[in-house]
């Protein structure tokens, strides 16, 4: 069964705090019959709907179609975290691309960041930005590594956004167990991700987007994207669907891997407890592998997201297993309600950076952020735009970063994925 449907109903979101919480959004009408458009956008997460909105906002015709409801898939389920720059350190970028293509890299990430900002404010998206993420380490021997890469960002790249905490300070910023220093990114922050796709949604139908829901596309022929009762034929194809590929686009998918990710939602907490953990508010991303992340809502709530599973099927009792890892870093939420728990796909590659590439004439693929696709995602619409509209510099950089196939084929790179991932666990708890 397509992972499309092997875990949701059809057409319903995911039950999910986030989807509790949203704000009100119209179902749209679903795509039947014959459409022409100028571009044919395949997915309804933050790349699709970024991509739309700046080319209808440059005059193109765009029509999008999402198989299930906008911000469905991982964009409307994840941590909602707003990271700076690439996926990787720079130092690790400077070596795959060399300095100069690492600091055009660096600066495409940087402005993700910043677009998000720049949408929330420029279409009045009410998301519930918060400043902020912490960045602790889960291991005193990554102290040297972190404390060093703060100190490179400021000195070569001129970026005064990273500061260092040492473990004192990161255990006043942060009541949690089994960290010890880290530093603090001011410009990252997080934010309501369903909300913020719905806000994007309403801004692309504002500059003239068709959109559609509950409309799988099925096939990309020549010049047409074809539907479950209709088809879509436009010149160029955009295909935004993540850990969604599937069979749609094989030459991304073999570079893109599902891999799913689970988050619960704890019960409202008191003021005084949320500021108790957290007292500045920040999202926190740990320094493992399988990363350990989590923040308050803005109705006290933690949201705490971790582990991971490799096979198409969700765990029983996602609740269960979240709430475990939960108490390993956070014991005093031993006596909170868990209120939500929920699961997403996303779409990772060999390299943990992007790929981006137009894979054949005419249709073009960003997909593949590994856990870093809320900014980057919304920064793929507009590198898109731009490139459709003849200025490919900035998505040629990105096309240039390293994402390769994954070895093993169809039937073995999923095993070969697993193998990896339990000695990135066995790396985690040395």
């Amino acid at each position: 069964m397509s992972l499309l449907h092997r875990n949701d109903a059809r057409g319903r979101h995911a039950p999910s705090w986030y989807a509790h919480s949203a704000a009100p959004f119209p179902e749209l009408p679903p795509l039947r019959g014959e459409a022409r458009a100028d571009v044919c956008v395949i997915g309804g997460g933050f790349t699709g709907l970024s991509t739309a909105l700046h080319l209808a906002e440059r005059g193109a015709q765009v029509t999008l179609v999402e198989a299930h409801r906008v911000g469905w898939g991982a964009s409307g389920r994840n941590g909602g975290q707003v990271a700076v720059g690439q996926r990787l350190w720079q130092e690790e970028i400077e070596r795959m691309l060399g300095p100069d293509d690492a600091r055009a890299a660096w600066e495409i990430g940087r402005d993700a960041a910043r677009l998000v900002r720049a949408l929330i404010a420029r279409h009045g998206i009410d998301c519930a930005w918060r400043d902020g993420i912490l960045h602790p380490n889960h291991r005193r021997r990554f102290d040297g590594p972190a404390r060093a890469h703060v100190e490179r960002m400021r000195k070569v790249y001129g970026y005064e956004g990273l500061e260092w905490l040492e473990p004192d300070e990161m255990r006043a910023a942060l009541d949690a167990r089994g960290y010890h220093g880290g530093y603090r990114d001011r410009e990252a922050g997080h934010l309501h991700p369903l909300n913020y796709a719905r806000g994007l949604a309403r801004a692309a139908m504002a500059a003239g987007a068709r959109l559609h829901e509950t409309t799988e596309a099925l096939a990309i022929e020549d010049g047409a994207v074809r539907l479950e009762d209709g088809i879509v034929r436009a010149e160029t194809i955009v295909v935004a669907c993540n850990g969604y590929l599937g069979r749609l686009l094989p030459e991304a998918a073999a570079r893109v891997l599902p891999i799913n990710n689970f988050i619960i939602a704890t019960e409202p907490l008191p003021p005084e407890r949320v500021r108790a953990i957290i007292p500045g508010g920040e999202a926190v991303a740990d320094s493992r592998f399988v990363v350990n992340y989590f923040r308050f809502s803005e109705d006290g709530r933690m949201l705490f997201g971790g582990g991971e599973s490799y096979g198409d099927a969700f765990p029983r009792d996602i609740k269960g297993y979240v709430r475990r890892r939960m108490l390993k870093v956070l014991p005093q939420l031993a006596d909170a309600r868990i209120d939500f728990g929920w699961g997403g796909t996303l779409g990772i590659t060999m390299t943990r950076l992007p790929f981006f590439a137009e894979v054949r004439p005419g249709v073009f693929n960003a997909s593949g952020y590994s856990g870093s696709g809320v900014a980057m995602g919304t920064m793929a619409g507009q590198l898109l735009a731009e490139a459709l509209s003849g200025d490919r510099r900035r998505f040629d950089v990105m096309a240039r970063l390293p994402a390769p196939p994954f070895p093993g084929g169809a039937l073995l790179r999923r095993p070969t994925l697993v193998a990896a991932m339990l000695f990135a666990r066995l790396r985690d708890m040395l």
